[in-house]
């Protein structure tokens, strides 16, 4: 690579490295393409090294932290359980890295050059990227925008990554903080509030909405809330967080709920309210594209923006910013530009939220298939009656099947319990097939497992369910 003026010509180029950009980049060069992409900080994005990956990590180490001080009513005797921070880090960051090593040998085995440096447009199909190394420029023929997105802080109280913190510092403390509290009970909020609440801190969550989670089926945070108050944290509903006040290398967190205003004070104040597109200092408007409101970009089935040649992906269309959401839309504009006939025309996208138990849905809520017009039938199966998840000690949750009624349509699939992120990639075919409920029902699941829940479930539906009594 020659740094300076001299300008390379691609055929496709791709801003940002993340689970989006990094695919989209495999596909085009699978497909024949000639690609650049061109990243900021380091290849996986957010999501492997500031998110879905070291987040997960500190999620399964606080669990086996917490399944470790009850299985003595197993026979398993296990004695002062306790966690060294730093090592958990290393050990987390170690899998990052290897996830990481491993992006970069599949970009460099598929041909594919990764520059490293900030991206801007000059003007129409012409980019500019300023690095360590000097300026290079690029003509392209075709580009993706795989920005990603970055946390929203409070209004009026900023990120000062010491009291104030976003995901990312909550990923790296170097010590567990004695009181936390956190802003908003998102799937962020929520996963990072119980992790700390397992690994020894007083967590309070706050959260503006009166209903946990409103988007969801009813049924799933009833056992969430029971959940997080048996895991020690408490759930402030319909709370709005005034102000913050540093007194004495703490924070003091000024908050009212039904008309009154109180206070608490916390060692770290945790905000996650949300994430906000990357679309902001790359002079989109050198290329003539347009963003909306709150900066996301319009495309159509295909990726495309208002501009032919100019795909967009992932967290900056608006929508649920999941990483699998991303990396299905790298793939379509990758081969949308090759020639062929791909466009996002799924049915649903599993959600998941790495809670204690877990949750995992995909398809429509009986609220959302009422409002369209659908005549539903559901079926109810609970965790507590399954042998394998008697034998695991984890039998708090329940999986709900709902289907039309007059078609037998699988319409949507909800769990929450043990093992729900893997368990929905089931329901997920399920509904983007547009599979029959007797699909489920005649589909012989392996005893004793898991999976056997959504079968019955599924039975339960035209109430014929085996291992409960059908109402």
């Amino acid at each position: 690579m020659v740094v300076g003026d001299f300008t390379q010509k691609v055929q496709t180029v791709i801003i940002g490295a993340g689970p989006g950009g990094y695919v989209a980049a495999i596909r085009a060069a699978q497909l024949g393409q000639e690609v650049v992409v061109i990243e900021k900080e380091l290849l996986g994005g957010v999501c492997l090294n500031w998110g879905c990956i070291p987040s997960k990590a500190m999620i399964e180490v606080s669990g086996l932290k917490k399944h470790l001080e009850k299985v003595g009513e197993m026979g398993l005797m296990v004695k002062d359980v306790s966690v060294d921070l730093n090592l958990l880090h290393k050990w987390k960051n170690g899998v990052v890295e290897k996830l990481r090593n491993g992006i970069g040998i599949l970009l460099e085995k598929n041909g594919i050059e990764v520059i490293y440096g900030s991206a801007s447009f000059t003007e129409p199909g012409k980019i500019l990227v300023a690095s360590e190394h000097g300026i290079q420029r690029f003509e392209f023929k075709n580009l993706i925008l795989a920005t990603g997105s970055t946390p929203i802080p409070l209004p009026g109280i900023p990120f000062d990554h010491e009291l104030i913190i976003d995901s990312t510092d909550a990923l790296g403390l170097e010590k567990v903080p004695e009181k936390m509290v956190v802003v908003g009970a998102g799937s962020v909020g929520i996963e990072l509030g119980l992790v700390y609440a397992k690994l020894g801190s007083d967590v309070k969550i706050i959260e503006f909405h009166d209903r946990l989670l409103p988007f969801l089926d009813p049924e799933l945070p009833k056992v969430l809330e029971k959940s997080l108050k048996r895991n020690g944290v408490k759930l402030l509903l319909g709370t709005k967080l005034e102000k913050v006040n540093r007194k004495n290398g703490k924070a003091e967190i000024v908050y009212s709920q039904a008309g009154k205003q109180t206070t608490m004070e916390a060692d770290k104040v945790l905000v996650a309210i949300g994430r906000s597109p990357n679309t902001e200092g790359i002079g989109l408007d050198k290329i003539g594209l347009k963003v909306d409101q709150k900066g996301f970009i319009k495309v159509n089935e295909k990726m495309q923006t208002e501009i032919e040649n100019v795909y967009a992906i992932g967290d900056l269309i608006q929508g649920a910013m999941l990483a699998h959401r991303a990396s299905h839309m790298g793939k379509i504009a990758a081969e949308v530009i090759s020639g062929k006939p791909s466009a996002f025309d799924n049915l649903a996208i599993p959600g998941v939220i790495f809670s204690d138990p877990e949750i995992a849905t995909v398809g429509l809520t009986e609220a959302e298939a009422e409002k369209q017009g659908y005549k539903i039938k559901a079926g109810v199966f609970p965790f507590r009656a399954l042998g394998r998840a008697m034998t695991i000690g984890e039998t708090e949750g329940l999986t709900k099947v709902i289907s039309d009624a007059d078609s037998g349509t699988v319409l949507g699939v909800h769990i929450i319990g043990p093992h729900a992120s893997d368990l929905i990639a089931e329901g997920a075919l399920a509904v983007e097939s547009a599979s029959h409920i007797d699909d489920l029902t005649l589909t012989i699941h392996a005893h004793p497992t898991l999976p056997e829940g959504i079968g019955e479930a599924a039975e339960a539906v035209e109430k014929k369910a085996i291992h409960i009594f059908n109402m």
